[in-house]
């Protein structure tokens, strides 16, 4: 495969960092040079795995997915991602690359072409060159959204999310896509955004929103936005936040709502809720993410709600890994053996987190008033 010719690279600081480049990519598959966009994190890190999103339409998305994936990143509403678009703007090259034959609803020649150069040239050069992990999204609009469909028909889909603006449908894609959704033994992210304003394939998107909704599948994670207020033009710019907050919902800290619904009302130790929340992680997205401090202390709030201080020793061992060189561990150790009845090993666990470093609500005097409280309950 013949690679980049780089005619320009330009790195922009954009408003929450990171940086894009662009470059000429040519293309063996096509047999033509092809504007590519690239967006890496300013603090891209050998070390991670970055999951990957496909942006087609660039010209008029790339910017729109970028700083929505930089927002919900720096808030911790995702992981950090790279993203890759593909300009189809000029001369409405996107009408060639994503078309379809009329009579069966399967990619034209050039659409074939198109579907390899992203599948076995773009997505595979990303992958060598940078540590990208397993999942990976695409994004299209109009008839760029229709084309991603056809991932879904390979054996494994290339794609584990696929977020689909007001879709220019293909012959019976309307009853294809959910079949193979219903079929597919893989895990699948599917968002559908329309808009309000009626048009001629309307009818057909909605067809397809029933009868995927109707597909009971706890692999398929389907959801469906329409904007009343957006025509077709504008729900371009609509919903691509609405969707990572779908699809990176599992990625986001313990929310008081999580907390409340999820957490209090499972018949599981607290601790299990979390391990079995950052292993989901793990599996889904290809690679471990740190624990957050906000779950620890929701995990530590519902083992005091419940009662259940058996699940503080494990938070304890997990909180030394994590946050070394703070109270947390040793403080939350001594709490689980001041329960058990164990006050000697709680008063010398207690004396070890005071000589630690603070974190959180948690303070010297906090330990101080333990270790005072154990010597004259006990007279040690």
């Amino acid at each position: 495969m013949q690679r980049i010719i780089t005619l320009f690279a330009l790195f922009l600081c954009l408003g929450l960092h990171g940086q894009v480049t662009q470059e000429i990519f040519e293309s063996f598959k096509l047999q033509e040079r092809r504007n590519v966009r690239y967006y890496f994190p300013e603090d891209y890190d050998e070390e991670k795995k970055y999951p990957l999103v496909v942006v087609l339409d660039a010209e008029y998305l790339f910017d729109q997915v970028v700083a929505q994936a930089k927002f919900y990143s720096q808030f911790h509403g995702m992981p950090q991602m790279i993203v890759v678009g593909v300009d189809q703007g000029k001369n409405d090259i996107r009408l060639d690359d994503c078309a379809f034959d009329e009579g069966n609803g399967l990619p034209s020649e050039k659409g074939k072409l198109f579907f390899e150069f992203l599948g076995m040239e773009i997505i595979p050069y990303l992958d060598l060159n940078y540590n990208t992990a397993p999942f990976k999204m695409i994004v299209g609009y109009d008839i760029t959204a229709n084309f991603q469909n056809y991932w879904l028909f390979k054996e494994n889909s290339l794609f584990n999310a696929y977020i689909n603006i007001s879709p220019d449908l293909a012959p019976e894609m309307e009853t294809r896509v959910p079949a193979r959704l219903g079929a597919l033994d893989q895990k699948i992210f599917y968002q559908l955004i329309v808009e309000g304003e009626k048009s001629k394939n309307t009818a057909r998107i909605l067809s397809m929103n029933q009868a995927l909704k109707a597909i009971d599948k706890e692999s398929l994670h389907y959801y469906f936005d329409e904007y009343a207020g957006a025509d077709h033009i504008s729900i371009a710019t609509y919903g691509i936040g609405k969707a990572f907050d779908n699809i990176f919902g599992m990625f986001k800290p313990i929310s008081p709502k999580e907390y409340k619904t999820q957490i209090l009302t499972s018949e599981e130790p607290v601790f299990q809720y979390l391990e079995n929340k950052y292993e989901g992680i793990q599996d889904l997205f290809g690679f471990q993410k740190a624990v957050e401090l906000n779950d620890i202390m929701a995990i530590y709030a519902g083992v005091r709600k419940k009662e259940d201080f058996e699940s503080l020793r494990p938070l304890s061992d997990l909180c030394k890994d994590e946050f070394p060189g703070t109270m947390l561990g040793f403080y939350f150790e001594g709490e689980y053996y001041e329960q058990m009845g164990e006050p000697k090993k709680a008063l010398k666990t207690f004396e070890k987190a005071f000589g630690m470093d603070e974190i959180d609500f948690l303070t010297k005097e906090m330990a101080l008033e333990k270790i005072d409280a154990l010597k004259a309950d006990f007279g040690f």
